[in-house]
């Protein structure tokens, strides 16, 4: 025979089944169909929302990354420039120094 509690069910009457129902229902163990189905459907709605949350999260995450690649692309493209600009800008004749390359001829006189 099947027992309840420790208790063969054959030994209750239908008073202490329905006392044991009722305990249930009480205790929150035996939960109705239409509160279950309330239950799951907020459980859903949860899980969507967290769910719409995290693609919302993952999406801003993925256009960061996209932005700081370009950033780090566009430091490296500004390096490059600034380090020919300091090549060029060294390269250039001081106030004063001639090189040997442009002799300047202190005959003539300012252009006019």
């Amino acid at each position: 025979m099947t027992e309840l509690f420790g208790i063969a069910t054959s030994d209750l009457g239908a008073a202490a089944l329905v006392g044991i129902v009722v305990l249930l229902v009480l205790l929150g163990r035996l939960v109705p169909s239409r509160i279950m189905t309330d239950r799951l459907a907020d459980r859903d709605a949860q899980i969507q929302r967290l769910v719409d949350e995290r693609d919302t999260w993952r999406s801003a995450h993925q256009i960061s990354e996209e932005a700081r690649r370009e950033s780090q692309d566009q430091a490296g493209e500004l390096l490059e420039l600034s380090r020919t600009a300091d090549h060029l800008l060294r390269s250039l004749p001081r106030g004063g120094e001639v090189t040997a390359s442009a002799p300047v001829d202190q005959s003539a006189g300012p252009a006019s």
